[in-house]
């Protein structure tokens, strides 16, 4: 076969994180707290829809949480499949506190790629992201190399984790990754590897 004759494979694994949340807009850890968008949130789901209205999509999936099914319901996918695999890190003892609260109480630096402790719910270490995330990389990515396109819409930190998962990082290596509520990006390949083909893309930013 010719070099001008290999072609990347065009499947791409469109990410979505979901819309503001009142926690989101204050830095509170939401994690298996189920709370709607705010009314800005809703709107920009809405403007994210448009970065997404151009492509036809084989498979489409959402966190079940409803800022996330609200989220592709604003987007224009309403009725969308819920898998379980995409709800947001399971924060623990940390959830509904900020960053600066558990440093606090902790007396020394800390962020989510450190892992959480068990509280009302068990929280999640790094290692248990890890293999939720490669759960849905394993299964996704013959129907990407296969040209698929897949949209999901999720959480944050699982999204991140999700981005280091495919590029080989573990769910640690999305603490590289800034991503900002509403915003889209892509996952796909180069020269046979996988890669973040477009990171946080945000409609009227």
């Amino acid at each position: 076969m010719k070099d001008d004759e290999l072609t990347e494979p065009d499947g791409r694994i469109v990410l979505v994180r979901h819309g503001e949340t009142a926690w989101s807009r204050t830095g509170r850890h939401t994690g298996l707290t189920d709370i709607p968008l705010t009314e800005t949130g809703a709107y920009k789901a809405e403007l994210a829809g448009t970065l997404l209205a151009t492509r036809r999509y084989d498979l489409i999936l959402s966190s079940p949480l409803q800022r996330a099914t609200e989220t592709a319901t604003r987007a224009g996918y309403p009725g969308v499949q819920t898998d379980d695999r995409l709800v947001e890190w399971d924060y623990g003892a940390y959830e509904g506190l900020t960053t600066p609260e558990i440093v606090e109480q902790l007396g020394h630096p800390w962020t989510i790629w450190d892992g959480t402790p068990a509280g009302a719910t068990p929280g999640e270490t790094v290692a248990q992201v890890t293999a939720r995330a490669e759960s849905l990389v394993s299964e996704l990515r013959p129907r990407v190399r296969a040209g698929e396109q897949v949209l999901l819409f999720s959480h944050g930190h699982f999204l991140r984790a999700l981005a280091g998962t495919w590029l080989g990082l573990t769910a640690a290596g999305g603490r590289y990754f800034v991503l900002g509520t509403s915003a889209v990006s892509e996952l796909g390949f180069e020269h046979g590897s996988e890669v973040i083909t477009q990171w946080n893309h945000v409609r009227g930013r």
